[in-house]
């Protein structure tokens, strides 16, 4: 009999949804687990096979978890805000928030025929005012204590999108990660969160969490912790001093030019006259180049000196004064001090524009007159560097350190390539910045009674390098909630990281007005338990929900160090080659699937593809395989419907009074409970399925048991398939004549570890060092009961007949080795 799926799958939907069997009792919190996935962007395209495969095997980890007896609090909601709904808007001219709420409303009908079990009070949506008054209440708390600021800065600039990147949204290449487009550099007033202010307590807490190490890696690497020495340069016939940080403090000796980055203040300060216009032309031919472009290593060295003289602080020596694009104002003091002996980039600067090359460090082995021909950046002995000289260069880094600071010419510094959060973005479909510019007061804070600064409606959203918002007069202009003078509201919003860096404490609480979430619950259920979404976001949101923790920690709304402990990253699922989306054309809708064989076997297909964390490229090859296990399965339970009124199985059986047919399936099932109980704690859903179709073809004489033991067997069977094909283990579990629900009254079966000892092994058989064979031999057997059943073997007799036997070898329950002349 074909398994009904359509039918099956709406009865137990509307079974589950009607007696709210996922509502999850929050106040019970001995055995919780907070399981989240990454929450889903509302697009025009719905859901596609990229959502399934994070979402659908996620669900079944979650749904394991559950029958194991665990409170599980699986939440779903909506990164509402974003701009691909307000570009859809310029296109179509369909408002964002009528978009959003209609692909809000298509996305959770989807979500629910997943059968995945979502706490549905628990939905939330960004684009809510309920919840984005609460960015702005953030927003206003890291204001006050400093952590919020704004200022005029260099920032990515996407022409197409007409809006401020954030350095994590540029991709290698110098393009938009949205549309491609290369991006450029703006000068902005710009609002910045100051996470760098917990750059040492983000790489500090790495170490705390579950995480895989490669995400863990790229955080720290995007942090960029340096240790090292500031050095103070004063500049020649002026009372003006550059501070250079350096992680190489042994080769100040060596220093022989220092590089200015082209935006610093000083450059207009120290530039003299005559080479005032080539400084400018300069400046003006790097504005477009992004600080990828200008700090990539491929790229040809550039810069131009401006005329003016530092002073190395260790030898009194005067060295010229450049700018170079590779110098960044962002980071460290944007200076440079250039040691073109022992740096690879600074020698090819110098190379390039004739600058002296000196040598301060002596390789061994080498005379002090060769000439370098490449800089050496290895340890050596110290030469040309005064009461330094002979020491080993790696001694001299502390060494000169602290004479710096004894000489007062510098002093110890830890430097962080981490910069501060650019939230600022010149677009309408975000949360408002809530700051009132007033040409008295300055930046003047909305009050919190009057959050939430409400989005308007009536907004043109057309593209014109300034923020839409700025546009919309009843918007923009406001009184001065200080002097009442005529003020203007700030024009930006807020980027949509800010939105998804909470998130995960009002899904506890989703409507809670009088917090930015219910502490009561947050402090029982926090941090999140099993947190499970794309490996992409590892120095974006990853990055930020970590920081924000901390910062609401230290306000008293948090009490753990961090919000998510265990991280798991799903695979991506491409279509030749590509990462699906709806700009690519390449989206694969699941609905398809869905209508011929159901949420299920769509699952399970998804799951059998191969390592979670691996992905794959889509293909609908294999999917009927799939669709046949299932209808076997289903076939099995048919045929010994109502089972349970016939005979109660035991909890466990005695195996040496079974029958040989009975033994070798009461075995064949306490390995598989045991292989899939393991499996699908490590996220193995594809070995976990293929156990259960390996325990399917191992069923084939169950006929041969006696009704109890079938009873034993199925219901286990159930239980098993049930997390990885909830309504299809739900009907079975009913079928064999259970009256409840599996995950009303959620159990899970341990495996008899007596079921788990097998009787015999295969052993290899060798000879000459060539596998030849393997036998079947009883456990523990002794060296003479194998070797009369290894030479009883064809095909290890073909190799050893008419030969002379040299030696032979036993290593028990394992190899049989023979050595013949």
């Amino acid at each position: 009999m074909r398994y009904p799926h359509a039918e099956i799958e709406a009865k137990w939907q509307k079974f589950w949804e009607d007696k709210e069997i996922y509502k999850t009792n929050l106040s019970e919190t001995s055995n919780k687990l907070y399981h989240l996935n990454m929450f889903i962007y509302p697009s025009g395209a719905k859901l596609h096979c990229g959502h399934w495969y994070h979402y659908g095997p996620s669900d079944s980890w979650a749904r394991f978890r559950k029958l194991k007896g665990y409170n599980v609090f699986e939440p779903m909601g909506y990164d509402a805000f974003g701009l691909p709904a307000e570009n859809y808007a310029i296109k179509t001219g369909i408002h964002p928030q009528d978009s959003t709420l209609n692909n809000i409303e298509d996305i959770r009908g989807q979500l629910k025929k997943i059968g995945c079990m979502y706490d549905w009070n628990a939905e939330l949506m960004t684009c809510a005012p309920e919840y984005y008054k609460w960015n702005q209440w953030l927003f206003i708390q890291l204001y006050k204590k400093g952590l919020a600021y704004r200022k005029k800065a260099p920032v990515n600039w996407c022409p197409k999108d007409q809006t401020v990147l954030a350095n994590e949204q540029v991709q290698a290449d110098g393009t938009c990660e949205r549309c491609g487009t290369a991006v450029i550099q703006k000068n902005l007033y710009q609002w910045f969160f100051k996470i760098t202010d917990y750059a040492e307590e983000l790489l500090d807490g790495l170490n705390k969490i579950n995480w895989p190490e490669k995400t863990k890696l790229m955080q720290r690497n995007w942090i960029g912790k340096s240790v090292g020495a500031e050095a103070t340069f004063k500049i020649d016939g002026s009372d003006e001093e550059i501070k250079v940080f350096t992680t190489r403090p042994d080769t100040l000796f060596g220093v022989t030019y220092v590089v200015l980055a082209p935006e610093h203040p000083l450059v207009d300060k120290l530039t003299t006259d005559e080479y005032k216009k080539q400084v400018g032309e300069y400046r003006d031919s790097i504005k477009s180049l992004t600080e990828i472009e200008r700090t990539s290593t491929v790229k040809e060295k550039t810069g131009v000196p401006i005329g003016a003289f530092a002073i190395n602080p260790v030898n009194g020596e005067k060295v010229p004064i450049w700018i170079a694009d590779y110098a960044l104002i962002t980071y460290g003091t944007g200076c440079v001090m250039a040691v073109p002996g022992h740096d690879e980039r600074d020698f090819e600067f110098a190379t390039k524009f004739n600058l002296p090359i000196r040598k301060v460090i002596l390789e061994d082995g080498k005379n002090e007159d060769d000439k370098l021909t490449e800089a050496f950046t290895d340890v050596g002995t110290m030469i040309n560097s005064g009461q330094f000289n002979g020491l080993r260069s790696d001694e001299c880094i502390k060494k000169i350190t602290l004479w710096l600071e004894e000489k007062r010419f510098g002093r110890k510094k830890v430097n962080y390539r981490l910069r501060d959060w650019l939230i600022s973005r010149q677009r309408y479909w975000g949360t408002p910045i809530p700051v009132i510019h007033c040409p008295e007061c300055g930046e003047v804070l909305v009050d919190e009674n009057d959050l939430p600064v409400e989005l308007p409606y009536d907004v043109d959203f057309t593209l014109g390098g300034e923020s839409p918002l700025a546009r919309n007069e009843k918007f923009i202009n406001v009184k001065c909630p200080k002097c009442r003078t005529d003020a203007k509201r700030d024009p930006d919003t807020m980027d949509t990281f800010v939105d998804s860096s909470w998130y995960h404490n009002r899904f506890l609480n989703p409507h809670y007005s009088e917090k930015i979430f219910d502490t009561s619950l947050t402090d029982k259920w926090m941090p999140v338990d099993m947190y499970v979404g794309g490996a992409e976001h590892a120095t974006m949101h990853l990055l930020y929900a970590r920081f924000i923790h901390k910062f609401l920690r230290d306000i008293g709304l948090e009490k753990t160090d961090e919000p998510y402990q265990t991280l798991k990253h799903q695979g991506t699922i491409t279509n030749q080659g590509a990462k699906m989306s709806k700009s690519k054309g390449n989206v694969v809708n699941p609905d398809e699937f869905t209508v011929n064989y159901g949420a299920d076997v769509f699952r399970l297909y998804l799951m059998f593809m191969g390592p979670y964390e691996m992905g794959g490229d889509w293909s609908d090859k294999g999917i009927s395989g799939t669709d046949r296990f299932v209808n076997k399965v289903y076939d099995l339970f048919i045929r010994y419907k109502s089972i349970l009124n016939e005979a109660s199985p035991k909890n466990k059986y005695e195996i040496n009074k079974l029958s040989d047919d009975e033994k070798f399936i009461y075995k064949k099932v306490n390995q598989t409970l045991k292989r899939v109980d393991d499996e699908l704690e490590q996220f193995h859903f594809n070995t976990a399925i293929a156990a259960l179709m390996e325990l399917l073809n191992n069923l084939k004489n169950l006929d041969n048991c006696s009704k109890d033991l079938q009873a034993y067997v199925l219901e286990r069977f159930a239980v098993m398939v049930a997390p990885l094909a909830p309504h299809l283990g739900e009907e079975c579990w009913q079928l064999v004549g259970n009256e409840t629900s599996l995950f009303e009254k959620p159990l899970w079966y341990e495996a008899d570890p007596a079921g788990l000892v097998e009787d015999a092994v295969n052993i290899a058989v060798q000879v000459n060092g060539k596998l030849r064979s393997t036998v079947q031999v009883p456990v523990d057997s002794e060296r003479e009961t194998v070797k009369e059943i290894v030479f009883k073997d064809e095909k290890v007799l073909k190799h050893t007949n008419g030969k002379k036997i040299i030696k032979e070898i036993y290593v028990k329950n394992k190899i049989y080795n023979i050595v013949v002349k």
